[in-house]
């Protein structure tokens, strides 16, 4: 999945207070400011943006830590 596309989205949706230049693909995304209200919205604009829907077994943090966790997540759900 695009690291770029999904990068824009949590610049949109993750209301991440800190420099743009910090989310890296591997960037802890909770360490950057995160949070669980953050993280709801972050992956419905996921969902609707990929046209996939996360299930029960990607809902957890590590699916949300880092900008390459979302991608290789978005890939699983596309693959299957």
């Amino acid at each position: 999945m695009s690291i770029d596309q999904i990068r824009t989205i949590v610049l949109q949706h993750g209301r991440l207070s800190c420099d743009p230049e910090k989310i890296t693909p591997d960037a802890n995304l909770y360490e950057l400011g995160l949070t669980s209200l953050t993280t709801v919205n972050l992956m419905l604009a996921l969902e609707e943006h990929f046209d996939v829907e996360f299930p029960q077994h990607l809902l957890s943090r590590k699916t949300f830590e880092s900008i390459r966790a979302l991608s290789e997540s978005i890939d699983e759900i596309k693959a299957s």
